[in-house]
Parts: structure tokens; sequence; C-alpha cells
């Protein structure tokens, strides 16, 4: 068998199915962890790794699909479901500490229907990086806290949200794609932009007028981060639905 793996995406619209064929170890992890992480950036609905033809070499190679899944909690807060995997692989799955985060299904067709029944309520948008994007933020985050019944959340989530949403202003300057979903016991917040610059908290002035934004968002939200998407990247928070 060939040393390399192939990582092949398909799309189940709204799941995105990726299809791992070859050997994972130690050494062909990384580009499963790469392909996967590119499968969640386009930000479906759910994602399943089909392992129908995998011949895992190395159980401490599993851990990749928990530290997905654990990347896909975060954002695009999306389910990960395994599938058909063989017989070894199954076990080893079984005795470790994989199955307790990532979920395993023996048909590819049954977890891609799991999957789809276990995506979360979520409502979008596309906005420009004009000021009045900030107002449009907050307005979205209400409207979704009120609808989900989310009345102490409302209020974080709508100057975190609006702070994400100024930093793009601020600084990237490029339109954005906002996200709010609620997957229990977390409402996620997230912003995509198209700079690749990642977001970083600053030690603002006392007595600027800005800079805080981050910092803010950083005392605010019980997990938070940026990471690469696409040409630019996302950046996300999670706070308590309540």
């Amino acid at each position: 068998m060939s040393d390399r793996i192939v990582c092949e995406v398909r799309d189940a619209a709204p799941v995105a199915v990726v299809r791992l064929s070859g050997p994972l170890d130690l050494g062909t992890m990384r580009t499963v962890h790469q392909a996967l992480g590119d499968a969640l950036a386009t930000q479906p609905e759910a994602l399943v790794v089909d392992l129908t033809d995998v011949a895992v070499r190395d159980r401490l190679a599993l851990s990749v699909f928990a530290a997905t899944a654990r990347q896909a909690e975060e954002w695009p807060a999306v389910p990960v479901v395994l599938c058909a995997p063989p017989p070894v692989a199954a076990r080893w799955l079984a005795e470790s500490t994989t199955c307790r985060v990532v979920p395993v299904s023996a048909d590819c067709a049954e977890a891609t229907r799991i999957a789809g029944a276990a995506t979360p309520f979520r409502v979008r948008a596309r906005f420009e990086p004009v000021a009045e994007a900030c107002r449009r933020a907050r307005e979205l985050v209400g409207d979704a806290c009120s609808r989900w019944n989310l009345p102490d959340a409302a209020g974080p989530a709508a100057l975190v949200l609006s702070e994400l949403v100024g930093n793009v202003v601020r600084h990237a300057g490029t339109p954005m794609q906002v996200t709010v979903t609620l997957r229990r016991p977390y409402l996620h917040l997230a912003v995509v932009d198209g700079s690749g610059a990642p977001a970083q908290p600053t030690e603002a002035n006392l007595r600027a007028e800005g800079g805080r934004g981050l910092m803010l968002v950083r005392e605010l939200a019980q997990r938070w981060g940026s990471v690469p998407a696409g040409q630019g990247k996302a950046v996300w928070a999670m706070l308590p639905a309540t």
C-alpha cells in the first residue's frame, strides 16, 4: 500500500463528507488534519469522515479525529461523525478516548443522517465593512436570542458580536460572514473575513478612545479564538446559552 493518504471531499449538502483512503499513521495524520480543517472552513452543517478504505497503522493517529471534533465544536460549531471503520480501527476507536468525543457509525448513509439531524440552530448574514455593520450585528444576535429564549445571553452576545464585527471594519476592511449558532450549552458567535492576519488583543492605552475590542471579547466570552478560514480567517467566541 502507498504511504500516501488520499482525502476526498464529497458534498452531501448540508453535510460535508470526507472519504479517506490509505494508511493512517503519525506521518499522515497531519495531512488528514489539514483536509478536515479545510472541509470545516466551508462551514458545513456537519462533517462525516468515511473510514471505509483506511488502514490504521498507529492507534495514536486516531487522535486526529478528536482534535478535529474539538476544533469543530469551537468553530464552525458543527458535529463530527466517523463512519465505517475497518474492524481493527473500530476496536481501537472503542478502546480510545476518541469515541467519547466523536460518535462512530457502522454505516455512512446512517452517519450522514445522524449528522444532519444533529445540526444546531443557526442564523447567518453577510455584512459590508461599514460602521452600520455593528448595529446590524447587535440586531441579528438580539433577534436570535429572543427566538431561542436566551434572555441572559442577549446583552453580552450583542456586545461581543459587535466587537468582532467592529474589528473587521477597523482592521480587515473586507466583506464578512456573520454566524450565530445555538449548540447547547453554548451560544457560538463567529465572523469570517477576507484577511489572513490573525486577530490578537492588544494592551490598549487607557486614555485611547479605541483598541479594547478583543480585550472585551476575551473578558466576556467563555472561550474565543482566531483560525484560518479559506483565504481569510474566522474569529469566534462562545458564551453560555442562558
